[in-house]
C-alpha cells in the first residue's frame, strides 16, 4: 500500500508538472510626471521634499485633466465646485484644467464671487476663532499660530479670497494629506494636492477672479452627485465596481451594482 501511496503522488506530481502554469501579474498602477516627486525652495531658503502622490489617490476624478467646459465663467476664472469636490481653472475655446479637491464637512463656508487678493508660499496658518471656539480640543493648541513648512496644515501654498477688499478667510491650498483630496475632510476651505496647488499658483494673477459654486448651480451644471463609503463623490451614472480581496482558494469577482468605491483596497 505505502508503494502505491508513493506511486500516486509521483503520478500527481508528473501531470501537474505537464500541465500549463498561467500567473497573470496586473500592471503596477503609474503616476504622471505632474505628480511625481518634487524637491520645494521652504520658507526659510530649506529645501523641502514633497512626496510623490500615490496611484492610489488619482482617481479619475481628483487627478488632473483637460476637459470640457459647459459653465458661463470666461477664460482665466477659477471656479470651485465644493459639492461635485472638483476646481476647474477655465480656459479658452470651451475647455478648462479640472482638479479634485477636498471640501469641509459642514459646508462651504462661502458662495458667490471674490477675487484672490493674496498669494503665500508655505504659509503661516492660524485658526479662526470660530473653529476654536466650536472645536477647542483640535483647535485651541495652535491660537498662536503655526510657521509655514512641511507640517502645516495649508501645504506648499495658499491663494486667499477676498471679496469687496475684505479676507472672506476662504483659502485655495495645499495639504500634508494627499489622501484627503476628493472627500469631505478640510475645516471649509479647499485643498488640493501640493503638486497641483504649486502649478495653479505659479499661474494665477492677483486679481484672479473665484467662482464658488451653489447646490443648485453644481447640480445643474455638474448632475447629481453620490457619495461612496469611503467618501468620494461620483456621478450617480457613473459604474461603480467593487473589489474583492482575495483569500486562498477564492476567485476574485467584480459587480457594477454595488456601490463601492474601488479605490480603497488600492490604498493600502
Amino acid at each position: 500500500m505505502m508503494r502505491l501511496a508513493s506511486l500516486f503522488s509521483a503520478l500527481a506530481l508528473g501531470l501537474a508538472a505537464c500541465g500549463p502554469t498561467q500567473t497573470t501579474t496586473a500592471p503596477a498602477p503609474t503616476v504622471p510626471a505632474v505628480y511625481q516627486a518634487r524637491v520645494d525652495a521652504g520658507p526659510d531658503g530649506n529645501a523641502i521634499d514633497i512626496p510623490a502622490v500615490r496611484a492610489a489617490y488619482l482617481t479619475d476624478r481628483n487627478r488632473r485633466q483637460r476637459v470640457a467646459y459647459n459653465g458661463p465663467d470666461a477664460p482665466g476664472t477659477i471656479v470651485v465646485d465644493p459639492y461635485a469636490r472638483v476646481l476647474y481653472d477655465v480656459m479658452e475655446n470651451g475647455e478648462a484644467m479640472r482638479f479634485g479637491v477636498a471640501v469641509g464637512r459642514a459646508g462651504t463656508g462661502f458662495e458667490g464671487s471674490g477675487v484672490i487678493s493674496v498669494k503665500r508660499r508655505w504659509p503661516n496658518w492660524t485658526p479662526t476663532q470660530n473653529m476654536i471656539r466650536t472645536s477647542p480640543e483640535l483647535y485651541a493648541q495652535f491660537a498662536g499660530g503655526v510657521a509655514g513648512g512641511a507640517d502645516n496644515p495649508l501645504g506648499s501654498r495658499a491663494l486667499y479670497l477676498y471679496r469687496n477688499g475684505r479676507d472672506t478667510y476662504y483659502r485655495i491650498h495645499g495639504t500634508m494629506d494627499p489622501s484627503s483630496i476628493g472627500k469631505a475632510t478640510s475645516a471649509g476651505c479647499i485643498r488640493m494636492f501640493q503638486q497641483d496647488v504649486i502649478d495653479l499658483f505659479d499661474k494665477t494673477d492677483l486679481g484672479t477672479r473665484v467662482k464658488v459654486r451653489s447646490p443648485q448651480e453644481s447640480l445643474a451644471l455638474e448632475g447629481r452627485m453620490v457619495e461612496t463609503p469611503e467618501g468620494y463623490v461620483v456621478p450617480t451614472d457613473a459604474p461603480i465596481v467593487a473589489q474583492t480581496q482575495p483569500t486562498a482558494g477564492d476567485v476574485v469577482t467584480t459587480t457594477t451594482t454595488v456601490s463601492v468605491s474601488p479605490v480603497e483596497s488600492a490604498v493600502r
